[in-house]
């Protein structure tokens, strides 16, 4: 049943309620539902993230610590700042940066909300570098702040609860909340067991990422051959990251399609003259 129709048998309050909790996707400007308040989502997100540090093994690798530190906050920071600059700064108020590396060899990575990001070392054979990593971590930096955890779990709470309001559902059902929250930002029963965004939300998260990265320096051409070696990594056993984030040949074939407004953040961004194919290709949205 299409989502329209289900909205026809909801109750009226409940229909208020989905009417006035509709925002807008930053930058791509696509309407989502939200009902589950950021600072709630991000203490909850912080006690998950807390847990799982403490239950799996941050890597002493400084390199290569130092690199995905190095590369996240590069990422972040650039963001922030663009958000300033538009006078979205409310769109990341709350987010508390920070950037493990965790000893697994698992090819996979994640953001929760508020910014906590993690990569786990069995990635980095595929990442190559630092515009390789680039590509991973502002993905998935752009899900959350694209809020599409949040959405997830707002479509839950209205589905499964009643449209509810977020505090009320962890105060009578904590454990079912629990589940929604883990199945909502992509982490299954198990933190970092992830289960797969929608088609929709992915070529956002994707759209958005490249334009996150060429922001921040990092050239997003680099997006293509990045997933291309994903692709070959999984000629038997597809890894974690690869089952929830199909690299496909549409998949690189959308990501070729937004590159040239990409590349004019980058360019932006590196101080350098764009080629003329890219001097007429104009950002989606706000800010152009």
């Amino acid at each position: 049943m299409g989502f329209l129709l289900r909205l026809r048998w909801m109750p009226l309050g409940v229909l208020m309620v989905f009417c006035a909790s509709c925002s807008q996707v930053a930058i791509t400007g696509r309407s989502q539902l939200n009902l589950v308040p950021d600072s709630l989502v991000n203490s909850m997100a912080l006690e998950e993230y807390q847990s799982f540090l403490k239950e799996n093994k941050v890597s002493t690798d400084p390199q290569q610590t130092a690199m995905v530190r190095e590369v996240g906050k590069r990422i972040a920071a650039a963001v922030e700042t663009y958000f300033k600059q538009q006078g979205l700064s409310s769109q990341v108020k709350g987010f508390d940066w920070e950037f493990q590396l965790v000893e697994s060899e698992e090819k996979n990575a994640w953001c929760l909300p508020g910014g906590k990001v993690v990569v786990y070392t069995g990635l980095l054979p595929v990442t190559q570098d630092e515009n390789g990593l680039a590509v991973v971590i502002s993905h998935e930096i752009a899900h959350a702040v694209a809020r599409h955890g949040s959405e997830r779990m707002s479509q839950g709470l209205l589905y499964q609860m009643g449209g509810i309001a977020l505090s009320e559902a962890l105060q009578n059902y904590p454990a079912a909340t629990q589940q929604l929250f883990l199945q909502s930002y992509g982490l299954g029963t198990q933190i970092g067991v992830l289960l797969p965004y929608s088609r929709l939300h992915e070529k956002e998260a994707d759209r958005l990422g490249l334009i996150f990265m060429g922001m921040a320096g990092f050239n997003p051409q680099t997006a293509v051959d990045f997933w291309q070696r994903m692709a070959e990594s999984s000629s038997e056993n597809p890894p974690e990251f690869l089952s929830t984030h199909p690299s496909d040949k549409t998949r690189i074939q959308a990501i070729k399609e937004v590159l040239p407004e990409a590349m004019r953040y980058y360019y932006q961004a590196t101080g350098q003259t764009a080629p003329q194919i890219y001097q007429y290709q104009y950002p989606f949205g706000k800010g152009s």
